[in-house]
């Protein structure tokens, strides 16, 4: 899975964008961090002062918790690095939030269609549900009867998926019973995947430090 690093300097009233990679992707937030590990990063124009502290940053799981709220599963997102947001815990000192982050692809397929998942290099399924988690995805045209049932999954569903994809360029899913087992027989059903396209290039660190 290809992970993206993001620097987010402080300044007052400066916000950084997160973009995704892409449309039709979303985000997902794997770390994030709050104050200062080195003396480069973000030190232009600053004084000595404010960069010789590197050893405390705030507890990453506050800052963690922050960016996954604010960004997770979104296609993009705005953070403020501020002491606002995140608190102040190294004081007198210049800090910049750090942001380990991907970009995942996400469709719904309804009962009885087809998946057709497409990528310029190679799929990495990430995660695969076929069954019915709320009442409005599918939904259009269908009875209220068949939309009632939101605790449903199939738990062949990753293993399918996977080994119908994972490693290919493209690939087809039929959103059926006949292929996932009927997991809540009633229930007007769909497929849900994750999924990223795993480049064979290398790619270079993102870093925006506005």
């Amino acid at each position: 899975m290809l992970r993206h690093w993001l620097k987010i300097c402080t300044r007052k009233h400066s916000y950084s964008l997160i973009p995704s990679s892409g449309e039709g992707q979303v985000l997902v937030i794997h770390g994030a961090d709050y104050g200062r590990h080195d003396k480069t990063t973000c030190s232009d124009g600053r004084a000595a002062s404010q960069l010789h502290n590197v050893h405390y940053v705030k507890p990453s799981a506050d800052s963690l918790f922050i960016c996954i709220q604010s960004c997770n599963g979104k296609n993009s997102c705005t953070i403020p690095a501020s002491n606002s947001v995140f608190g102040d815990p190294c004081v007198g000192t210049y800090k910049y939030l750090e942001v380990v982050y991907t970009c995942q692809f996400q469709s719904a397929t309804c009962e009885g269609s087809q998946a057709n998942l497409q990528c310029g290099w190679v799929l990495v399924i990430h995660g695969a549900d076929y069954g019915r988690h709320d009442k409005t995805t599918c939904s259009a045209g269908r009875p209220a009867s068949q939309l009632q049932v939101v605790q449903c999954s199939s738990p062949t569903s990753n293993d399918v998926v996977a080994k119908s994809c994972n490693g290919k360029n493209s690939c087809t899913v039929s959103a059926s019973n006949s292929v996932f087992g009927d997991p809540c027989f009633g229930t007007y059903k769909y497929l849900e995947v994750v999924y990223t396209c795993q480049s064979r290039v290398q790619s270079s660190l993102r870093d925006h430090p506005h």
